[in-house]
């Protein structure tokens, strides 16, 4: 049985949805309607973990140069940065929290789109629903997860050069993060993860990864840069 399988109650309620969908429309398009009705659901807590990651990175400046200051008193430099966040009234997991809270939701959907289902008898222009790109034959099919597949990789691109101009920000440049180096690259993590899933499962991965990056592009515009690691996840 799944660890995921705790999920199943949950699930069935996404499935009733997505099936109240599907009633009027294509199975194809009742999942993205359903999945952009989920995020738009959660862009609060996307809007929480924003004002989160801003706060924490206006301060990083200051905590490097704590950090700095008391390098050979670990204690103290704990001590001084508590003070600081307090004075500042920022928690120094502003972001973390909204971010965490959302992996439930993501787990349901993912499980919708992978659990043997009615939903995945459906077809996506002839393709059915619960199809691996490994069983696939033909061109129709090859050409439909390819379009799938260059829609994650167009999504990850957008990322990633996102990801890069994060990380080479002077608040970023002040505090450098750890694997930095490879935290772009993660930004095509999805597509590698595609291969594995039917379709259903790559069509809510496009979906959500679209909804991702033009809600980053939207709660980080006017300038300001996200934080390397909020724009990788």
């Amino acid at each position: 049985m799944s660890v995921l399988a705790v999920l199943d109650p949950a699930v069935a309620v996404a499935h009733a949805a997505v099936s109240a969908f599907a009633h009027v429309l294509p199975t194809a398009l009742a999942i993205v309607l359903f999945v952009l009705a989920v995020r738009l659901c959660l862009h609060p807590l996307a809007r929480a973990a924003a004002r989160g990651e801003k706060a924490r990175a206006k301060l990083a400046p200051k905590v490097a140069e704590l950090n700095r200051k008391h390098k050979k008193d670990p204690e103290k430099a704990r001590e001084a940065l508590a003070e600081l966040y307090r004075k500042e009234q920022v928690s120094p997991f502003a972001g973390c929290l909204p971010m965490l809270v959302q992996i439930p939701f993501f787990s349901v959907m993912y499980r919708l789109f992978t659990t043997p289902n009615d939903l995945l008898d459906h077809t996506l222009f002839g393709v059915p629903l619960g199809l691996h790109a490994g069983n696939a034959h033909g061109a129709g099919q090859f050409a439909v997860i390819g379009l799938l597949y260059a829609g994650l990789a167009a999504v990850g691109y957008v990322n990633y050069r996102r990801v890069r101009r994060a990380a080479a920000a002077p608040a970023a440049q002040t505090t450098p993060q750890p694997g930095a180096a490879v935290l772009p690259y993660l930004s095509f993590a999805s597509v590698l993860f595609a291969v594995l899933v039917p379709v259903a499962a790559a069509l809510y991965l496009l979906t959500t990864s679209v909804w991702s990056a033009a809600e980053r592009a939207w709660l980080y515009r006017g300038g300001v840069a996200a934080p390397a690691t909020a724009l990788a996840v």
